[in-house]
């Protein structure tokens, strides 16, 4: 996955200015205590980023989504 389609997912997902602000600040435990921002910084793959914020998000995230 693409940096730029986890973002739209994201923000589809949570809203623009919500997603901003979960990725910043929402500490994951399937990021190992990490953000979404930290995780990605840190060369994690998109696509586990995604599916750790899908198994800490499972009702916000649409099925067409994950």
């Amino acid at each position: 996955m693409r940096l730029t389609d986890f973002w739209t997912r994201l923000e589809e997902a949570f809203g623009p200015g919500y997603a901003a602000s979960m990725a910043r600040d929402q500490v994951l435990s399937q990021l190992g205590g990490r953000t979404i921002e930290q995780a990605l910084r840190s060369g994690e793959q998109t696509h586990v980023v995604w599916r750790a914020v899908v198994a800490a998000y499972p009702d916000r995230v649409p099925a067409r989504l994950r």
